[in-house]
């Protein structure tokens, strides 16, 4: 499969499971990069009634593995071995960016950095960074 092709697939592939039950949809994705979003609703919050640190973790490991996808073979899987995130503030706009790039790729350990943003029009606060180590496994793991 082609790069372009790979790059179509994983976008649709994205959105099954706990990710699509948030409603984080795919923006763009390139070799070593995945960016997503998120239309914050009422169901993403938390008692305070901020965007809960578990969404934001989600969107940050989920797209971090995807980015790693882009680079590795089609039959090959990709598991978080190791997730380190900081909140820096809360999500104030009505949408919030997942960027995730891949800054290391050995011949298994993959390492991510995912930054989120929350946007409100066209502007974008950052409010949170993690670093995902990642492990590339062959076949079915």
């Amino acid at each position: 499969m082609d790069n372009r092709k790979r790059f179509e697939f994983l976008k649709q592939e994205y959105r099954q499971g706990f990710p699509a039950y948030c409603g984080i949809e795919v923006v763009n994705a390139d070799a070593g990069y995945f960016e997503v979003k998120l239309t914050v609703g009422p169901e993403h919050g938390q008692r305070e009634g901020f965007v809960h640190a578990g969404v934001l973790a989600t969107m940050a490991d989920h797209t971090a593995g995807y980015a790693a996808y882009t680079l590795v073979a089609e039959d090959v899987s990709i598991l978080t071995i190791e997730l380190k995130i900081n909140y820096f503030k809360p999500v104030t706009g009505d949408t919030v960016v997942c960027r995730s790039k891949i800054i290391h790729q050995g011949r298994r350990i993959l390492v991510a950095e995912s930054e989120l943003f929350s946007a409100l029009g066209n502007q974008e606060k950052r409010v949170s960074k993690a670093v995902v180590t990642l492990m590339a496994v062959s076949g079915s793991g």
